[in-house]
């Protein structure tokens, strides 16, 4: 019972470490014309998706956003509040979700390799998160989504470029710290040092 009392506590600790870095990388914003900010925030949720696994990381994002539904300014630009859910961003916010555990699933199947962290930062912190935002942006501005998808092209080298820095950070905290990852989901130290 006290085992289990403390696996509790030390999940939740590492799920509300994980949301305060992703509040705090929020404060690093590039306002753009359009509604949808350029943000560090996305680092974020990579680096969660990757560390957290596909079940505790969309708890860290769960309670970003139950912090911004209550008003708290947790978002990129200082933003909260129910408004932020009916806006132009609101598609991302979602696809943060779903995108960590994308993330988590395709980092959590076997060794830590560069190539698996990259694919799944790629695949889901921006693929997954695209694919929910856009069409949501489209809508609320009522634009099409056609050229929404291009407009959004934008964020596009800022994504691959934090991609590449979770990439670098995940393999780099994996070596320091092996404890930080989700039980389980990822290999040995030893597997890192072999690449």
């Amino acid at each position: 019972m006290t085992q289990q009392r403390d696996d509790l506590g030390r999940e939740l600790a590492r799920v509300a470490i994980f949301a305060a870095l992703i509040i705090v990388l929020g404060m690093v914003t590039i306002p753009i014309p359009g509604g949808v900010p350029i943000t560090a925030q996305t680092l974020g949720v990579m680096l969660a998706g990757a560390v957290l696994g596909p079940r505790l990381a969309p708890l860290a994002i769960l309670l970003v956003l139950a912090l911004a539904a209550i008003g708290l300014p947790v978002l990129a630009g200082g933003r909260g509040g129910l408004g932020v859910f009916v806006g132009p961003t609101a598609g991302y916010l979602l696809g943060w979700v779903a995108g960590v555990i994308v993330i988590g699933l395709i980092v959590g199947r076997g060794r830590l390799i560069w190539w698996r962290i990259a694919l799944g930062v790629v695949v889901g912190g921006i693929l997954v998160v695209y694919l929910c935002g856009i069409p949501v942006t489209a809508l609320v501005l009522g634009l099409e989504l056609g050229p929404t998808a291009l407009a959004s092209l934008v964020f596009l080298p800022g994504d691959l470029l934090k991609a590449a820095a979770a990439t670098a950070l995940i393999l780099a905290l994996r070596r320091a710290y092996p404890r930080a990852f989700a039980a389980g989901s990822i290999a040995a130290p030893a597997s890192v040092r072999a690449i």
